[in-house]
């Protein structure tokens, strides 16, 4: 399924964590264009401290083993966008 940003931030929840594994179609500077394999994980400022305790504590051991090098954290659905994306991939030349 083809997804924006925009349109995964609207599936995941407001109060509860998640993670999300999402291929982004990144065009480099130089033209080039790849298609990075991203872990977010979505930890919302008011979720239970269980779950997020629960998620946190087994994210080390999944980006592991599933050898996931792009890793990033959002405290709010609000900041997935197309804009923070880019920007964190941008580090990854």
């Amino acid at each position: 399924m083809n997804i924006s940003p925009e349109e995964l931030k609207m599936e995941l929840p407001e109060r509860q964590p998640r993670f999300v594994v999402y291929s982004y179609k990144y065009v480099h500077e130089d033209g080039r264009v790849s298609y990075p394999l991203c872990f977010i994980f979505s930890s919302p400022v008011g979720c239970k401290p269980e779950q997020q305790m629960m998620y946190a504590g087994s994210k080390n051991r999944l980006v592991q083993t599933a050898e996931l090098t792009k890793v990033f954290e959002i405290r709010t659905t609000d900041d997935l966008t197309e804009a923070w994306l880019q920007e964190k991939l941008s580090f990854f030349r």
